[in-house]
């Protein structure tokens, strides 16, 4: 039908809910996932629904409070990805410029073209460290760019974009009368407390996050969107053609979780200390791979020093039954994403096979 948007979707989120799954699981990014027992919810906490209205009250002002924010600059989403649809599609329309790092996350790409967005890239190069290139935005940038986005802990590779470059983003952007979106999923694992969200260097920047990354609770979808509240007051109308109101009792164990946070991350660092030492050992040992090694984070993204990941990817599922994410889903076919949040063990025992599947790739 002539005028009919076409229908899209995210070939990364179809291939992680469809093919992603193997007895040992590389390609997972978020922590494993927290026991419900240790969480000390009882069922007198709970109930089904709530009272209308915008936000659940105990919910918004435990965010607030974490995100040292004012309550009326957050918006609560389910999981980061509504949070970055929502964001997105209250600050970009059909025919806007959205100016996205490459490589990135691909549904934020996927979002931004299903909007109707004309959208540019700007290069985050391996060389480089992955690093966010002020100046490359700067070269790529125009008077009709509305959108940075960023991703910080950058995905794929997890490199961390420091506030002083942030802030030289921000600048740009307010040049140009444009907006910065930062996804800042990842930069929970970095478990400062309160954490430090790039929206306190000025109202250009809009942030999302969310609790499923580095806490292992993403079954709570616990998201949130951070803006000046003219922003988030018209986000929280937008929401209502979406998510409208979020399950209650999700809500409600979010707080609890929330209250919980501090002994969560200690749980969480403990882990990824010892499954950061075991990948970086791993690394030290291949001299058939290349990698930007992150100093926080659940991901690291190396590269296959000759040719492609596509036999590498093919072996390592159909014969050593381990999965990483392919590098094609972040546009670069040379590397692959390999997540390091779940059980030791088990990355223990992908990574010896992950080695395995490089000798064969390279003796075949």
């Amino acid at each position: 039908m002539s005028g009919t948007r076409q229908v899209m979707g995210s070939e990364y989120m179809h291939w992680a809910k469809t093919g992603s799954s193997c007895r040992f699981n590389l390609a997972t990014s978020g922590l494993e996932n927290f026991p419900f027992g240790d969480l000390g919810a009882r069922i007198e906490d709970l109930d089904l629904t709530r009272a209308g209205g915008y936000g659940y009250e105990p919910l918004q002002r435990a965010l607030a409070r974490r995100l040292n924010v004012s309550v009326e600059s957050v918006v609560a989403a389910i999981g980061t990805s509504l949070a970055n649809h929502l964001a997105m599609a209250y600050l970009v329309k059909a025919g806007d410029e959205v100016l996205i790092e490459h490589p990135t996350y691909e549904p934020l790409l996927a979002l931004a073209e299903y909007l109707g967005a004309e959208v540019k890239r700007f290069d985050r190069r391996f060389e480089e460290g992955f690093g966010t290139l002020p100046d490359e935005i700067e070269r790529k940038i125009s008077p009709r760019t509305r959108l940075i986005v960023i991703t910080n802990l950058h995905n794929p590779s997890g490199v961390f974009t420091d506030d002083e470059t942030l802030r030289q983003v921000g600048a740009i952007a307010r040049s140009v009368n444009a907006r910065v979106l930062v996804d800042e999923v990842y930069l929970e694992a970095l478990f400062e407390v309160p954490v430090r969200t790039c929206f306190h260097l000025g109202n250009e920047f809009v942030v999302t996050s969310s609790l499923t990354k580095a806490f292992g609770l993403s079954g709570l979808r616990c998201g949130w969107i951070v803006a000046e509240p003219d922003v988030a007051r018209a986000i929280w109308r937008l929401n209502d053609l979406f998510g409208v109101m979020a399950a209650h009792p999700a809500e409600r164990l979010s707080v609890i979780a929330l209250e919980q946070l501090d002994q969560i991350s200690a749980r969480a660092r403990t882990l990824l200390h010892t499954n950061h030492r075991l990948v970086n050992q791993f690394l030290d040992s291949r001299d058939d791979l290349e990698a930007v090694r992150p100093e926080f984070g659940t991901i690291v993204f190396p590269r296959v020093r000759h040719g492609t990941t596509e036999q590498l990817i093919a072996v390592l599922r159909t014969k050593y039954e381990t999965s990483v994410v392919p590098g094609s889903f972040f546009e670069m076919p040379a590397h692959f994403r390999l997540g390091f949040a779940g059980v030791t063990e088990m990355l223990a025992a992908g990574l010896d096979r992950l080695g395995s599947a490089l000798d064969e790739v390279a003796n075949s």
